[in-house]
C-alpha cells in the first residue's frame, strides 16, 4: 500500500470530533493574513484560535442570522503593520469594509480585492504601495463606494480607467506620484454618483476639461498641488451641489469664471497660488453661503468688487500678494460674520472700514504693506474678539483708539511704518494676552506707561524710531517673558532699571540712539540667553561691567557713550574691534598712570608673595597628575575613536575634555538607552560623579562600510540625524529644550554629548510601571515646561523650528522632574525658500502621534507639532499610551473621545491619581487640561490652537491667571 493511499485512509477514520474542532474558514483566513503580516506592536496579539474570530479585536462580523460568522468588516488602521498585502484577505466573500490605512504595507497593490462581491468601502491611504493601480480595478468591485488610494507610492499612469466603477461615491487618490497625465475629459460620465473627487498631488497637467461640470453629485472637487494649467472651465459653475473646491498651488491662468455665485451650497473656494489674472468677478461674493474665499499669491488686479458687502456668509478671506487697487466697500463687514481677513501685500487704498467687527467675531485683521490711509477706526477699539491686528507700512495717521491698547484677547499688535502719534495708553494693562506689540517707524511720543509692566505675557515690544520720551518704567524689568526689547532712536532719559534678572528670556535688547545714563547694570551679564546687545549713543558712564564676560553675544555695541576704566582681555579681540567706538576714556590694555598705580601697589603686595609660590607650587603637582591621568584615558580614546583624531566641536562652554567622553564607551554598563539612531552612554566628566560631572552620549556610526543598500540607508540616516540635531541643538537655548554640549567626530564615528536627564523620558516613567510616582502636579508641571519648550521653537526661532517627532519618549525628565524636548533627529526649519509650509519627502515620526493632515500632504507645519502634543498631554491626563492593545482599534485620541461620548469625562482620567487621592480641585484642572489636549489633537488644523496659546491655556488652569484665546491656522481638511 502507497504511502498516500495510508494517509488518505487516517484521514478517513479520523474521529467525528476533530473535523468539529476545525477552524472556520474565515478563522483560517484571518490567521494566514496576521501570519503573513509583521505586527510589531502586537496589535494582532488577541487573534487566537481559542476564540471566535468575531470576538477579536479590529473584526466585525456579519449581523445576518443566515451568516453571522462571516467577516463584515476589517479595521486595521494605524497598527504600525508591515510587509506586503496577505491576500487571504481576498478569500472574505462577504467583507464590505477593509480599513490597512496607515501602516506601513509595502508592495504593489493586490489585484485580487476587486474580485470581492460585497466590498463597499476600501481604504489602504497612508502606506507605502508602489507600482501601478491593477487594470483588474477598472473592471470589478461591483459595490464599491468608496476608493481610498491616498498617500501612497503609486506610479505609472493616471489610472482613468477606475471612471468605469459607476456606483463609486468617493474616489480619494491623492498625493501618488503618478507619471505626469491629464485629467481624463469623460471621467464625470463614467462616475454619475461622484460626491468626492480628491486628486491633489497626483502629477496631473494640461487643462481642467470642461466636462467637469458634469459632475451633479459633487461636493467636494480637489484638484489642488499640480501642474495643471489654461483657464477654470465656465462649467464649474454646474456643480450645483458642490461644497468646496480646492485649486491651489497649480499654473491656472486667465480670468476667474462668472456664474459662481449661482452655487447655492459652495462654502469653501481656493484658488491660491496660481497665475489668475483680471478682476474678482463680482457675482463670486454673491453665493449665498460662501464662508472661505483663497485667491492669495495671484496676479489679481483692479478693485476689490463693492458685491463684497452683501457676502452674507463669509467669515475667512484671503487675498493677499496680488495687485488689487481702490478702496474697499464702505459696508464691508455690515452684513457679513468676519472672522479672518488678509489683504496684505496688495495696493488697497482709502479708509479702513468701520464696520469690520459689526458681527462681533472679528479675530485676524491683516492689511499690511498697502497704501490705507486716515486713522484707525475707533470701532476696531470696540471690538474685542480680536486676537491678531497687523497694519504695517500703510499711510495710517492720528492716534491709535484709546480701547485698542486694552483689547483683552489681543496677542499681536503691529502697527510699525505707518505716520500714527499719540501715546501708548494705560488701558494696555488690560491686554493681557499681548505677547507683541511692534509699533516702530511712527511718530508716536510721551512716556511709556508703567502699566506696561503688567503685561505678563510679553515677548516682544519693539518702539523703534519714534519720539518717545522720559524714562523707562521701573516695571519693565517685571515681564519675565520678554525675549526682544527694541527701543532705539527714541529720547528716553535716565538710568536702566536696575534689576533686570527677570529678563531670563530676553535675547536682544536694542536701546541705542536715546539719551540714557548710569552705570550699565551688571545683572545684564546673569541673562542666560542674551545674544544680541545694542546700547550705542547714549550717555552711560562707568566701567564696562566684568559680568558680560558671561554672556554668548553676537553683537556687542557700546560705542559713543562715556565709559571709563580697563576693558577686558576678553573684549581686547578683534571680533570686538567696533564695539566701544566713541569712548575715549575707554582702554584696551592698561590705562595711562597704571603703571605708577602699579608701583605704589608693589610694597604693599611683597606680603603676598610666598602666598602665591605655594599656590603655584601646589597647581603644578595638580597639573602634573592632570597630565598623567589624562595621557592615560588618551590611549584608550584613541581606540574607542578607531586610532584616528576626533574633531570636537562646542556649542557651550565645557570643562571636560575628549578623553572623558571616551573612557565612558568602552563599558556597556554605561548604556542607558538603545534607538533607531544608535546607542546612549552615561559619563561621568568630574570628580564628583554629582549630575552636574554626568553628561549622557549618544554613539552614532556613519559610515556605509560594505553592508549593502539596508547598512548604507541607516547610515544615512544617522548621518542626517547628527546633522539635523546639530544644526538644530547647536544653535537655539532654551531651558526647556535639552542641552547640547558638543560634538565629536572620528572617521566614519560620530558622538553627540548631551546635558544628562537623570530621570529619563516621560514614556518610560509613565508607561513602564512607575507612572504612580507621578501625582498631578508634576503631570502639569512636565506638560507646561514641554510646551514653551515647544513653544519657543515656534515662535521665537527665525525661523521656526517644527521637531516632527513629539512623543512622550522625546521628552526628558531632569532631577526635579522639569521637562526638556529632545531629540531632534527629523526637525525641519520652515520659512525662508521653503515657504510656511514646507514639502517632505516621506512622513516622520511614530505611530499614534502622526496628524491627519499630515500623512495626505506631506506637509509640515507647527501645526503637526500641537497634535503630537495634544497626545502627549492624553498619556498624561489618561495614563494610556497613544497606540496599544488596551485601546483595541482605535489611537488614544478616538479612544478618548469615544469613552467621554459613552461614559464621561472622569471615566477617562488616569485611575493611578484616584488611588493617590487627589482633591476635587485637582479633578478639576485635569478636566480642563484634557480640554485644552483634546483642542490640540483636532483632526482639522485651523482648530488647533498654535503652541504659544497652548502655554497660555495650560496657565489659564491655574486660579490667578487669566483667559486666553488661541491662534487658529488657515488650512482645511476636505468636506467627505
Amino acid at each position: 500500500m502507497t504511502p498516500l493511499l495510508l494517509l488518505l485512509l487516517r484521514c478517513l477514520l479520523l474521529p467525528t470530533t476533530a473535523a468539529a474542532t476545525s477552524l472556520p474558514a474565515d478563522s483560517s483566513r484571518l490567521l494566514a493574513a496576521k501570519a503573513a503580516l509583521s505586527d510589531p506592536t502586537s496589535a494582532l496579539a488577541a487573534w487566537d484560535s481559542s476564540t471566535s474570530h468575531c470576538r477579536w479585536p479590529h473584526v466585525l462580523c456579519s449581523t445576518s442570522s443566515s451568516s453571522s460568522s462571516s467577516v463584515a468588516s476589517l479595521l486595521l488602521s494605524n497598527l504600525s503593520l508591515a510587509g506586503q498585502f496577505p491576500t487571504q484577505l481576498c478569500s472574505l466573500p462577504s467583507l464590505a469594509r477593509l480599513d490597512l490605512s496607515y501602516n506601513s504595507l509595502i508592495g504593489p497593490l493586490p489585484p485580487c480585492l476587486a474580485a470581492l462581491p460585497s466590498l463597499t468601502h476600501l481604504d489602504l491611504s497612508g502606506n507605502a504601495f508602489s507600482g501601478a493601480v491593477p487594470t483588474s480595478y477598472g473592471q470589478g468591485f461591483p459595490s464599491l463606494l468608496t476608493l481610498n488610494l491616498a498617500g501612497n507610492d503609486l506610479s505609472a499612469g493616471f489610472p482613468a480607467f477606475l471612471a468605469n466603477l459607476t456606483t463609486l461615491q468617493e474616489l480619494l487618490l491623492a498625493y501618488n506620484p503618478f507619471a505626469p497625465s491629464p485629467l481624463p475629459h469623460d471621467m464625470a460620465a463614467g462616475l454619475p454618483h461622484l460626491r468626492v473627487l480628491w486628486l491633489a498631488s497626483c502629477g496631473l497637467v494640461g487643462n481642467i476639461p470642461s466636462s467637469v461640470g458634469d459632475f451633479r453629485s459633487l461636493v467636494n472637487l480637489d484638484l489642488s498641488t499640480n501642474n495643471l494649467t489654461g483657464e477654470i472651465p465656465d462649467t464649474i459653475a454646474n456643480l450645483k451641489n458642490v461644497v468646496q473646491i480646492e485649486l491651489y498651488s497649480n499654473n491656472l491662468s486667465g480670468r476667474l469664471p462668472q456664474g459662481l455665485g449661482r452655487l447655492q451650497k459652495l462654502r469653501f473656494l481656493d484658488a491660491a497660488m496660481n497665475r489668475f489674472s483680471g478682476e474678482i468677478p463680482p457675482d463670486l461674493f454673491l453665493a449665498p453661503r460662501l464662508e472661505s474665499l483663497h485667491l492669495y499669491e495671484n496676479d489679481l488686479s483692479g478693485p476689490v468688487p463693492s458685491t463684497l458687502g452683501n457676502a452674507t456668509a463669509l467669515n475667512d478671506l484671503r487675498l493677499f500678494a496680488n495687485r488689487l487697487a481702490g478702496e474697499l466697500p464702505p459696508e464691508f463687514g455690515n452684513n457679513s460674520p468676519l472672522q479672518f481677513i488678509d489683504l496684505s501685500d496688495n495696493r488697497i487704498s482709502g479708509r479702513i472700514p468701520a464696520t469690520l467687527c459689526s458681527a462681533g467675531q472679528l479675530e485676524q485683521l491683516l492689511v499690511l504693506n498697502n497704501e490705507l490711509d486716515g486713522p484707525i477706526p475707533a470701532e476696531l477699539g470696540q471690538c474685542r474678539t480680536l486676537t491678531r491686528v497687523r497694519l504695517p507700512n500703510n499711510r495710517l495717521s492720528g492716534a491709535v483708539p484709546p480701547d485698542m491698547w486694552g483689547l483683552p484677547h489681543l496677542y499681536l499688535l503691529e502697527l510699525a511704518g505707518n505716520a500714527l502719534s499719540g501715546a501708548v495708553g494705560p488701558a494696555i494693562a488690560m491686554a493681557q494676552n499681548l505677547s507683541q506689540l511692534l509699533i516702530s517707524d511712527n511718530s508716536f511720543a510721551g512716556v511709556l506707561p508703567a502699566q506696561i509692566g503688567a503685561l505678563t505675557s510679553l515677548v516682544e515690544l519693539s518702539a523703534a524710531n519714534n519720539g518717545f520720551s522720559g524714562p523707562l518704567p521701573a516695571s519693565l524689568a517685571d515681564v519675565s517673558t520678554l525675549g526682544r526689547l527694541d527701543l532705539r532712536n527714541n529720547s528716553f532719559s535716565g538710568e536702566l532699571p536696575r534689576d533686570v534678572r527677570r529678563w531670563q528670556k530676553l535675547t536682544q535688547l536694542d536701546l541705542a540712539g536715546n539719551r540714557l545714563t548710569g552705570n550699565i547694570p551688571p545683572e545684564l551679564g546673569d541673562l542666560p540667553v542674551l545674544n544680541s546687545l545694542d546700547l550705542s549713543n547714549n550717555e552711560f558712564t562707568g566701567n564696562v561691567p566684568v559680568q558680560l564676560e558671561n554672556l554668548k553675544l553676537s553683537l556687542l555695541n557700546l560705542s559713543n557713550n562715556q565709559l571709563t576704566g580697563n576693558l577686558s582681555p576678553l573684549f581686547s579681540g578683534d571680533i570686538y574691534d567696533r564695539s566701544f567706538l566713541g569712548n575715549p576714556s575707554l582702554c584696551r590694555g592698561a590705562c595711562p598712570g597704571a603703571a605708577a598705580r602699579g608701583r605704589r601697589g608693589l610694597v604693599g603686595s611683597v606680603g603676598s608673595v610666598l602666598t602665591i609660590a605655594g599656590a603655584i607650587l601646589i597647581l603644578g603637582v595638580a597639573w602634573f597628575w592632570y597630565k598623567y591621568r589624562s595621557q592615560y584615558r588618551r590611549r584608550g580614546g584613541a581606540e574607542a575613536g578607531g586610532g584616528k583624531k576626533w574633531v570636537v566641536t562646542s556649542f557651550h562652554k565645557v570643562e571636560f575634555q575628549e578623553e572623558d567622553i571616551l573612557s565612558c564607551l568602552d563599558d556597556e554598563d554605561n548604556v542607558v538607552g538603545t534607538g533607531a539612531a544608535g546607542k546612549v552612554y552615561r559619563a561621568v566628566v568630574g570628580s564628583g560623579g554629582g549630575d552636574d560631572d554626568v553628561v549622557a552620549v549618544k554613539k552614532l556610526f556613519l559610515g556605509f562600510g560594505g553592508g549593502g543598500a539596508a547598512k548604507k540607508d541607516k547610515a544615512v540616516m544617522m548621518k542626517d540625524t547628527m546633522e539635523a540635531e546639530i544644526a538644530t541643538l547647536g544653535r537655539i537655548r532654551h531651558k526647556n529644550i535639552v542641552k547640547l554640549w558638543c560634538c565629536l567626530r572620528s572617521g566614519d564615528r560620530g558622538l553627540l554629548v548631551y546635558e544628562y536627564m537623570p530621570n529619563g523620558s516621560l514614556g518610560d516613567l509613565l508607561h513602564g510601571g512607575k507612572g504612580g510616582l507621578l501625582d498631578w502636579p508634576a503631570r502639569y508641571r512636565i506638560m507646561l515646561d514641554a510646551a514653551e519648550g515647544l513653544s519657543y521653537l515656534h515662535h521665537d526661532c527665525a525661523p521656526p523650528i517644527v521637531h516632527r517627532d513629539v512623543k512622550s519618549n522625546n521628552i526628558l525628565l531632569d532631577a526635579d522632574f522639569g521637562a526638556k524636548v529632545a531629540d531632534f533627529g527629523v526637525a525641519r526649519v520652515i520659512g525662508g525658500d521653503d515657504g510656511p509650509n514646507a514639502a517632505v519627502s516621506a512622513i516622520a515620526g511614530s505611530c499614534g502621534y502622526i496628524a491627519p493632515e499630515y500623512s495626505y500632504t506631506l506637509r509640515i507645519t507647527e501645526k503637526s507639532d500641537v497634535y503630537s502634543f495634544g497626545v502627549v498631554m492624553l498619556e498624561l491626563v489618561t495614563g494610556k499610551r497613544a497606540v496599544g492593545p488596551e485601546l483595541g482599534d482605535e489611537d488614544l485620541v478616538r479612544w478618548v473621545r469615544g469613552s467621554i461620548e459613552h461614559n464621561g469625562v472622569d471615566s477617562v482620567l488616569d485611575p493611578r491619581l484616584a488611588v493617590a487621592g487627589e482633591e476635587s480641585t485637582s479633578r478639576d484642572e485635569m478636566r480642563k487640561v484634557l480640554n485644552v489636549a483634546l483642542r490640540c489633537a483636532s483632526s482639522l488644523p485651523i482648530n488647533r490652537p498654535s503652541m504659544r496659546s497652548v502655554v497660555k491655556l495650560l496657565l489659564e488652569v491655574l486660579p490667578d491667571t487669566k483667559p486666553a484665546v488661541a491662534v487658529v491656522d488657515d488650512k482645511k481638511e476636505p468636506i467627505y
